[in-house]
């Protein structure tokens, strides 16, 4: 049920660009989000733009998958604990020389007990 009982979509835009929201479907054919130790990529997401006092926001709805950033390797938290378990370092020091190495597991164990 919509808020104050309203039912009808042209009665919730006029009330919404009354209070100064905007909102508008964007067509994408994929959003993409990195951060410093990956990238979501969605594919086909329905991605909305709302604007609401000068303020943009984007909602993305979607399935994302997880890629390694540019030039990085995607190192899971499960191979760092190994890592850093058989050779005796820090999590830190193991993700370091799976990166260096990536993400060979044993290239990383012999670099780093050698």
């Amino acid at each position: 049920m919509m808020p104050g009982g309203m039912r009808n979509p042209k009665q919730m835009k006029r009330m919404m660009k009354k209070m100064g929201m905007t909102s508008e479907d964007i067509d994408a054919e994929r959003v993409i989000i990195e951060t410093k130790d990956k990238r979501l990529v969605f594919d086909d997401a329905q991605v909305v733009h709302m604007e609401v006092q000068g303020q943009s926001t984007y909602q993305i709805v979607g399935n994302p998958r997880e890629e390694a950033p540019e030039g990085k390797v995607l190192i899971p938290e499960e191979d760092i604990k190994l890592v850093a378990d058989r050779a005796g370092v820090s999590k830190e020091e193991a993700k370091k020389a799976l990166e260096e190495g990536d993400g060979e597991l044993a290239e990383a164990i012999i670099k780093l007990t050698s």
